[in-house]
């Protein structure tokens, strides 16, 4: 049986709700999806008869509830101890065991002008949080385009550390962010072999759900403020520096380039890809899946 983990809800709402006022901090024992929740809740919005105040009732680890709300569009960061149907891109399965994974989903009104590169500005700021930026020292944890964390092994190799979900909805009139994050935090059974398996514990022993959640909350919530305000080009040089495909061969989806050679990231977070043409076509997110070359290292 798994011991209960102790979230310290409190503290992070309190440390968060000056970057985002009228914040709630929810952990629930179980959750089928926190991005399907925090998405259902905001589209009650608007309808007939909904209550912006409702209490929504979870069975929470935490004795005290902040601000839980049936209908809502102000920010939220809820997180599951066990996610049973979390989702990744393009409706695959993601794979959690309760006291083995960190599953979070935070919802946010975001007026960024251009909302490119999002996936990529979140995948770094968890990065960044988790394997610090150290002057002539390679990166431990690469991200793989568009919303893969990899854990990079000696020789050029690497392993599945976590991705991430964002999906939009419009309540309100405004335009909600849920970003959905699932991190491996111990080692535990997968199924899923074909990117391989790491967690965080092989870059720091001692981690686990609530801690790694505590390290990565506020760097997360800081660079969402600065997208906002700045877009992707504020982030490039830093996604830069973890781009694990660059210089790599690639196939897409894509009829124009099936295959090519990965050189980077435009000022709008989109793949380039040059082609055996010399040519570099953007890939855009929300048009291909993105597979390493089952030559590469990587595979």
């Amino acid at each position: 049986m798994t011991e209960p983990m102790h979230w310290g809800a409190e503290q992070l709402w309190q440390q968060l709700l000056p970057e985002l006022p009228g914040l709630s901090v929810e952990v629930v024992e179980r959750s089928s999806s926190t991005n399907t929740a925090l998405l259902e809740r905001a589209r009650v919005v608007g309808r007939p008869g909904a209550d912006s105040d409702a209490v929504l009732v979870h069975h929470s680890v935490e004795s005290a509830a902040f601000g839980r709300r049936a209908a809502d569009v102000q920010p939220c960061l809820l997180v599951a101890e066990h996610q049973t149907g979390g989702r990744g891109r393009q409706g695959r399965h993601w794979q959690s065991a309760p006291g083995a994974s960190l599953t979070f989903s935070l919802a946010l009104p975001l007026a960024a002008q251009d909302w490119s590169g999002l996936s990529l500005v979140v995948g770094l700021a968890l990065a960044d949080a988790l394997d610090p930026p150290q002057a002539g020292a390679a990166p431990r944890i690469g991200l793989k385009w568009p919303n893969d964390l990899w854990l990079c092994d000696a020789g050029g190799g690497g392993r599945k550390l976590g991705g991430i979900l964002i999906e939009t909805v419009s309540a309100a009139s405004r335009r909600l962010a849920v970003i959905g994050v699932g991190l491996n935090v111990k080692p535990m059974p997968t199924t899923d072999t074909s990117s391989g398996f790491a967690c965080v514990q092989e870059l720091d022993a001692s981690a686990d759900p609530p801690g790694v959640l505590a390290r990565v909350a506020l760097p997360l919530v800081r660079a969402l403020r600065r997208f906002e305000r700045e877009g992707f080009a504020a982030f490039a040089a830093g996604y830069a520096r973890r781009d694990l495909l660059l210089g790599r061969p690639v196939r897409t989806t894509l009829a124009e380039v099936p295959e090519g050679i990965a050189r980077g990231i435009d000022a709008r977070g989109a793949l380039l890809v040059e082609t055996g043409a010399g040519q570099q076509v953007p890939v855009g997110s929300g048009e291909v899946s993105v597979r390493l070359d089952a030559g590469d290292k990587q595979g």
